[in-house]
């Protein structure tokens, strides 16, 4: 496979993969100044990069992003099987609401020859694999939700600690306002994007991309991709 070819083939991928290590770079060194404004505004002395990359406040404010980019697939993944939006190539056609049969899927004896293995066998592994999407979505939302827990209250009774105050417990931090702020701050902005693509595409359009339905198709037409 010549260089042109894999970059072509793999383009989108590659493409967010480098538009996410740029954005982490860019963070970290905001953050690092917003940081270090923050210890000299309290009389203490600044951090290098590399120590402030390594520290809880970056990784927090990290993880909180995280994990609400994955509860959004999760839900996605899952919601848009038994949910339809009339209109919306976001959504699934009105008459295949629910998991669809074998042959839909192409499972089973209905699997082509050129199927995952997994998909033409039968019994636990057809079931794991059938739905390892929204379990891989759903664990990395758990996981990164965990994660930015336990780098919150570390970071949380750093600031307890700068202002002279008690530092907290994880189970106290967990159900805390600063954690919850955290969250559902990302947490909204995640399902108010979801539902203005899901309506907006039933309207206006993308020529070209699979994410909008033809220029020319009808507002009705639902599940229907450009």
């Amino acid at each position: 496979m010549t260089a042109r070819r894999f970059l072509r083939d793999n383009g989108l991928g590659l493409a967010f993969g480098t538009a996410f290590v740029l954005a982490l770079i860019g963070q970290a060194f905001a953050g690092h100044a917003d940081f270090n404004n923050q210890l000299v505004a309290d009389d203490l002395q600044p951090i290098s990069v590399g120590d402030y990359m390594a520290s809880s406040d970056f990784a927090v404010d990290v993880m909180e992003n995280w994990q609400s980019e994955y509860l959004q697939f999760f839900l996605y993944v899952f919601l848009t099987v038994w949910l339809v939006q009339r209109g919306s190539p976001e959504s699934k056609s009105l008459d295949r609401i629910g998991v669809e049969s074998d042959e839909d899927q192409q499972v089973g004896p209905h699997a082509r020859p050129d199927s995952p293995r997994w998909a033409a066998a039968g019994g636990i592994r057809l079931k794991v694999y059938a739905s390892s999407l929204g379990q891989a979505m759903g664990a990395i939302f758990v996981l990164s939700w965990l994660a930015q827990s336990v780098t919150g209250v570390s970071a949380y009774n750093e600031e307890q600690l700068r202002q002279l105050q008690a530092p907290t417990s994880w189970r106290e931090y967990i159900v805390s306002a600063d954690f919850w702020d955290r969250t559902l701050q990302n947490w909204q902005s995640e399902f108010i994007a979801i539902a203005s693509m899901a309506i907006l595409s039933i309207y206006l359009r993308q020529r070209g991309s699979p994410e909008s339905k033809p220029v020319g198709a009808p507002h009705h037409s639902t599940g229907v991709e450009g």
